[in-house]
């Protein structure tokens, strides 16, 4: 039986094309992982290619080391680099491997981190390099600007930006505008059916300016696979080895009434979660990590398994209320 394609999305009003499922690469180079190693990581990345997950997102501080990921990723792509939708981040506000110091978003810094990040990558450009943080540090014009730079130089296609707050958005695309400078095309930030904060004010500039968004953490730390219930969890998964405090404090009686949702209509609650995300015209992909080909091929399949109604989405709604507007 053929397994249907994952459809590509456009990201915001810009021209560029991904998957409307992601990869998140974080777990690659992490240890205690199966994709700590490069034979981990290639097995993934194939299957994520082969199953039409093409949009890659990384980051130069992920990996045991800060830049193992792209290390690891550089080597396995080595042959299917021109197959994949390649994206990462710099300037994160805690670390940003192999530049010392500084203000993270400079324009030193941009230079320095795209030369490191396209080393480790082993590849001449990157489709998507975002602002990992905001830097308070750096004016956003010089941050536009030495981004610019580098999308005239053909080292990197588009830019975008993630963990901005609304007002950020406004801002950036506003200095954009101005000074007639290459724009951010993306959002990347925290979103889930229990983490709903972005809807306050983030989605709706987002949606205002003509972004794509990409919720990271959308399954919220493996909560919303339908994988765990009240009584049991497997300790050897991601959420309990690094935040069990989610799991403990997770709002069970919400959970407990999805997952009766689900099978009434016969469906996952990880096809109803996908359904959900991909039911909103801004989500350009839903980034979404795997370690093992198993979960990235669930991941591809659960983008076309099921298309919410209306209905289907106000009564998701009603088991995880939305967070209400914010004018600030």
């Amino acid at each position: 039986m053929t397994s249907t394609p994952v459809p590509l999305r456009r990201v915001g009003a810009s021209g560029l094309l991904v998957s409307a499922v992601g990869l998140g690469c974080n777990n690659f180079g992490r240890s205690g992982t199966k994709t700590e190693s490069i034979e981990g990581t290639r097995a993934v990345l194939d299957a994520a290619i082969e199953a039409g997950v093409t949009f890659l997102d990384t980051a130069d501080i992920y990996g045991k080391e800060p830049g193992l990921s792209e290390t690891l990723m550089g080597e396995a792509l080595q042959r299917r680099r021109d197959e994949v939708v390649l994206a990462t981040k710099f300037g994160h506000a805690d670390f940003a491997a192999g530049v010392l110091g500084g203000a993270k978003a400079s324009r030193t810094h941009v230079r320095r981190a795209v030369e490191a990040s396209l080393t480790r990558l082993r590849t001449d450009w990157i489709d998507l390099y975002q602002l990992h943080t905001p830097d308070p540090a750096t004016p956003i014009d010089e941050t536009l600007d030495a981004l610019g730079d580098l999308v005239r130089e053909g080292k990197v296609r588009y830019i975008g930006h993630s963990n901005l707050a609304g007002w950020q958005i406004a801002e950036a695309h506003f200095v954009a505008r101005e000074r007639r400078s290459v724009p951010f095309v993306s959002s990347q930030n925290q979103y889930s059916l229990l983490a709903r904060g972005a809807e306050r004010n983030v989605l709706r500039a987002v949606e205002r300016y003509g972004l794509g968004f990409f919720p990271f953490f959308p399954l919220h730390n493996g909560l919303l696979t339908g994988k765990f219930t009240r009584d049991a969890a497997p300790a050897d998964s991601r959420i309990m080895r690094q935040r069990p405090h989610l799991y403990e404090n997770a709002p069970w009686d919400a959970l407990e009434a999805y997952q009766a949702y689900c099978d009434e209509r016969g469906i996952t609650m990880l096809e109803a979660t996908f359904g959900w995300f991909l039911a909103r015209p801004v989500v350009a992909s839903v980034i979404a990590g795997a370690t093992s080909p198993e979960q990235v091929r669930a991941n591809a399949a659960a983008a076309t398994a099921w298309t919410p109604t209306a209905d289907d989405l106000a009564a998701i709604d009603a088991i995880f209320p939305a967070s209400p507007p914010s004018d600030m």
